[in-house]
């Protein structure tokens, strides 16, 4: 074999090799009173400055390294209690009964592979207070009323999907 084709070998190798480290990142469609809470991104924000989604952020390590285990070996909730941690911190809402709606992958224009758990959950309480730097903007609206945003793409697809899931009917993400 030359070099040259086992250069190949390994490129194609490469290629091929699994890249394991995602940023994870858990979204909220809040439910209150048969409407859904929207926010519109910072337009300084890096990635969909501007636009319309629900809210949600990052897991990070440290929101459960520090923590004692439920187990010997695990943390349990994690997602749940980042997802409320976050709804507090971007728009000062307390929310219950999370269900696991959809996910969704994406390589973003830097490079970064991202895994994004969509859920939904109900209004428990407080009034809506943005963290300005992550939004600047909010409304309450139904399906219809949602039409009307600059939403990021497959949100309106999500909110059917919750819309539908209070109704009793479940399904896997499409494009509505």
């Amino acid at each position: 074999m030359s070099s040259g084709s086992r250069g190949l070998v390994y490129f194609s190798y490469m290629a091929q090799e699994p890249q394991l480290l995602h940023e994870v990142v858990i979204t909220a469609i809040i439910v209150k009173e048969g409407k859904y809470l929207i926010t519109r991104r910072s337009p300084k924000k890096k990635r969909f400055g501007g636009m319309w989604t629900v809210p949600g952020g990052k897991l990070e390590t440290s929101d459960y390294v520090n923590l004692p285990r439920d187990t010997k070996e695990y943390w349990y909730n994690v997602l749940e209690q980042v997802l409320r941690r976050e709804v507090r911190e971007e728009v000062g809402l307390e929310i219950k009964n999370i269900e696991y709606v959809t996910s969704l992958a994406t390589i973003h224009a830097d490079g970064a592979p991202s895994l994004v758990i969509s859920c939904m959950a109900e209004y428990e309480s407080g009034e809506v207070k943005l963290q300005e730097d992550e939004t600047d903007q909010c409304a309450w609206v139904t399906l219809e009323e949602g039409k009307g945003y600059e939403l990021l793409d497959g949100i309106y697809d999500e909110l059917v999907m919750a819309d539908a899931r209070r109704r009793g009917e479940k399904s896997e993400w499409k494009r509505a």
